[in-house]
């Protein structure tokens, strides 16, 4: 356990060590959620300056929607970036050369994603106390459950994105930063699962995004945490996790057997 623990530790300070020295990464870890929440807070103030009860709740849940998606994105795009940084810099090869294994790889990918989430989220929820007087602690110890659900969503993205690119190569690597994006619309961040096409809401209703949102509305318009619709959340989790820990298992694996692991990159 120990020496499993350093391996952990190994991989992930060769990453903290490439953000301590480059100013450029720094930045893009805080780049995009401040962006985000600077467009959406805006509208949403927009949308409140009538301080009718209505707009109050709708900008709440707009300026709300955008902190904890990004919950999600930034989990999800910890992971693939990071494990990129090794196809990119011909390391992924090496690192599987050594004693690491493959899901100690995955835990240290999965730390990197809580700190790099951490870092970029910290600004944009500072930003949204001071511009738009929303404190996203309002929202109790529900908070927690929130964004542990949307972390866990985003580890699942990323291991089936880091699958694909085990199959396909870098021919995938758009997906590390589209694939959580397109999921947006039907996640429904900003509106309820009943606003969509009949036809859609079944994809809604797979998605753990659903129902975590439906959950942070309910603990803004009613100030009750919808724990039935957090336990959905969590066990379409679950699901999905054992999926995609078995898909990437298994491509993992007949990229060991093809050779990929060391020509993934070219």
């Amino acid at each position: 356990m120990i020496a499993a623990l350093r391996r952990i530790w190994g991989l992930m300070y060769r990453h903290f060590c490439l953000y301590r020295r480059s100013w450029p990464r720094l930045l893009e870890l805080a780049y995009w959620p401040t962006l985000e929440l600077l467009i959406w807070g805006f509208t949403a103030k927009f949308v409140v300056q009538g301080h009718a009860d209505l707009p109050v709740r709708a900008a709440g849940a707009l300026i709300g929607g955008v902190l904890l998606w990004e919950v999600a994105l930034r989990a999800q795009m910890g992971v693939t970036i990071s494990f990129l940084e090794e196809i990119w810099s011909r390391n992924l090869g090496h690192v599987f050369v050594s004693p690491l294994r493959p899901r100690e790889m995955v835990f240290a990918l999965l730390g990197v994603s809580i700190m790099r989430s951490l870092a970029g989220l910290a600004p944009a929820a500072v930003i949204a106390f001071l511009l738009y007087d929303f404190n996203v602690f309002t929202f109790g110890p529900a908070l927690i459950l929130f964004m542990l659900n949307l972390f866990l969503m985003g580890w699942w993205l990323a291991l089936g994105v880091i699958s694909l690119l085990f199959r396909y190569g870098a021919s995938a690597e758009a997906l590390a930063w589209t694939l959580a994006f397109g999921l947006t619309p039907v996640a429904c961040v900003f509106y309820p699962a009943s606003i969509l096409p009949g036809w859609l809401r079944p994809v809604a209703d797979a998605l753990p995004a659903a129902h975590i949102f439906a959950g942070m509305r309910s603990a803004l318009y009613r100030h009750v945490t919808d724990f039935s619709q957090l336990g959905i959340a969590f066990g379409l989790n679950g699901i999905w996790m054992a999926a995609a820990a078995m898909i990437f298992a298994a491509q993992f694996r007949a990229a060991r057997r093809n050779g990929a692991l060391v020509t993934i990159g070219e």
